[in-house]
Order: C-alpha cells, then structure tokens, then sequence
C-alpha cells in the first residue's frame, strides 16, 4: 500500500508494556493457533475463549518496541486514520455524524469495556467503550501461521473491526444481538454470519473510497486481501483444526462468501450494497 505522507490517527491508546493484572484470557487450550481459529468464528472473541486465572501481575519492565513493531504501530495508526476519513464523509453524504472508535494497541494483555484480552484472543472491537484493540504481533500469526501475510490483508483485519463500530453506530449490533437471544443456535450463529459479512463489505467499501482518495492500493494489494479472507474462512478453518466442517457452526462465513463480500465492497464502493440480513442465508 502506498502510505506515503498520510496523516496518523491521534485516536489511539498505546499500552505496549504496560501489562495487566488479574485473571487474563489465553485462549482455548491456552494455544494461539486456536485462539486464532476462536477469532475469526466468532463475534467478540472474549466470548469464546476459555478464561484461565494468572496469579500475579503482569509487567514488562523496560519496553523497547522493535523498529518492526514500531512500523506497524505507525502503519495501523495511518490505516485508522484512513478510516476516519472515509467514514466521516459517508455519514456525512447520508445526512449523519460518525464518531470514530479508539484504537487499543497492547502487548501480551490488557483491560476491555468487554473484559480481559490477551494477544492469543486476536484483535477485536469492544461495542462497550467503542474501541478496536490489537496486539501487533498478531499480523506476524496472520503471515506466518494463517498464509494470510501482506499489508492489504492486516489493513483488512482492522478495517472490518471498525466496520463493527459502524454498525454499532446504525444500531446494527444492538438490533442483532436482541435477535440473537429470541433464536436457536444454528439461526443466531447464521445472524453472526451475516453480521461478519457486513463488516468484511464495509471494510471493502472503505479500501475502495481510501484509494479513490489516496491512491493507496498497489499491484497484488487486492490479491493480499482477498487471501486473507480465504484463510480465514469457518470452512477453511475447521477443515484445518479439526478435519470436517459443521456449517451449523459457521459464525463468520465461508472463503467463498468472505471473498464475495469484502470483493463486493471494493468494487462499488457504496454502503447501501451491503444489506446481508435480506438475502436468503443459503445465497449469501
């Protein structure tokens, strides 16, 4: 991606090495390739991974990012920015207001609206206190233990988190998630499905608005998108951990309907296209 002279968001916390204490999530079975798996099958992650007690406080005495680390904090800070733009000129075309979510970025654990996170729980988007939290050293996973590597493809994991703060904003969220208590699990994981789909388009629409703007995407940039979005899969996923697929179990969408969705926004670019809760599920 070419980010060049783009600005960086001010709206961003960093807690790198400040640690956290108390009880924190690991993860299913305490292993990061799970947790990973947990991330993108289901909604907020902390309602799904298993929480494990730590005794003690955790601190990293003498934090010194690396240049790496350094690069990705500037470069997630230049995508959040990217996504202040764009969202606050498409709610203004539709005769609305956005308020932009914060960026958390941590290192090994920290403190959410929605409870205690640790980097095995993956970047999520707390709906409580509106903000996005990352572990940099999750774009490192996304490359070396998903396939899912390239710049596109991290700005897409933290475009479709805040396409959850858009719909938060529309009270999509709100409106689900009451539905969700009403149905059975097979119906309110096809809600989650429809609701991950949503947030994979939105974060088409804003790489496509972006580079209308910037000129930010580069030769392979798509291509490094849409792989990410085949990786992560619940098909492909399940496949991987386990060897057979429950679609019955299917909370964030197929390859195919994530490649669909994220690809749908990119190429019009227009929010009203993104209606996923009309459509037959079995045509989504």
């Amino acid at each position: 991606m070419r980010l060049d002279g783009r600005r960086t968001s001010n709206n961003v916390d960093d807690r790198r090495g400040k640690g956290s204490s108390g009880k924190i999530s690991l993860g299913i079975g305490g292993t990061i390739i799970v947790a990973l798996i947990v991330w993108f099958m289901g909604g907020n992650p902390l309602d799904f991974v298993s929480q494990q007690a730590v005794d003690g406080l955790t601190t990293e005495k003498n934090y010194t990012p690396t240049a790496a680390e350094e690069k990705a904090a500037t470069f997630a800070k230049t995508i959040l920015a990217g996504t202040e733009d764009v969202w606050t000129e498409i709610f203004k075309q539709n005769n609305l207001k956005y308020t932009p979510p914060r960026m958390v970025l941590f290192s090994g654990s920290t403190q959410s609206g929605c409870g205690n996170a640790s980097s095995s729980t993956g970047p999520f988007y707390c709906p409580v206190d509106q903000t996005v939290y990352i572990d940099l050293s999750f774009f490192n996973q996304m490359e070396k233990q998903l396939n899912a590597g390239g710049d596109f493809a991290y700005a897409y994991v933290i475009a479709h988190e805040v396409g959850h703060h858009v719909q938060n904003l529309l009270g999509t969220l709100d409106k689900v998630h009451q539905q969700q208590q009403r149905v059975s699990e097979k119906e309110s994981n096809q809600l989650s499905v429809r609701i991950e789909l949503q947030a994979d388009f939105y974060a088409g629409v804003w790489a496509y608005h972006d580079n209308k703007d910037f000129s930010s995407l580069e030769d392979g940039d798509i291509e490094e998108g849409l792989n990410a979005a085949t990786q992560i899969g619940d098909d492909r996923l399940q496949m991987q951990s386990q060897g057979y697929t429950v679609p019955d179990a299917f909370n964030h969408g197929t390859s195919v309907q994530r490649t669909r969705w994220l690809k749908k926004g990119l190429q019009t670019g227009n929010m009203s296209n993104g209606d996923t809760f009309s459509i037959p599920y079995s045509q989504l």
